[in-house]
């Protein structure tokens, strides 16, 4: 498993990410709108700004990092794993 930091100590499991998307768009809302009525919602935020939006298999997860950053996190972390595999 490979897991990658959403800010603030928190964690998910990279391989279950569907997409990452920013939070200020109408589509976003509406899927926050509709993981809360499911109850499928985590807040990782914090208190925070919720800056992305990340829907994974099962749950809609929100977090106060950019997704470029998260993005950044989940690419650093699989070239760790190439290179620890190559090793």
């Amino acid at each position: 498993m490979a897991f990658v930091n959403i800010g603030f100590g928190n964690i998910i499991n990279s391989k279950k990410i569907v997409s990452m998307v920013t939070s200020d768009s109408s589509p976003a809302k509406r899927i926050i709108a509709n993981a809360k009525e499911q109850g499928n919602i985590i807040d990782a935020t914090q208190g925070r700004r919720t800056r992305c939006v990340i829907v994974c298999d099962s749950h809609v997860v929100l977090s106060a990092l950019m997704p470029d950053t998260i993005a950044g996190r989940i690419l650093e972390n699989n070239t760790k794993e190439d290179s620890d595999n190559d090793a």
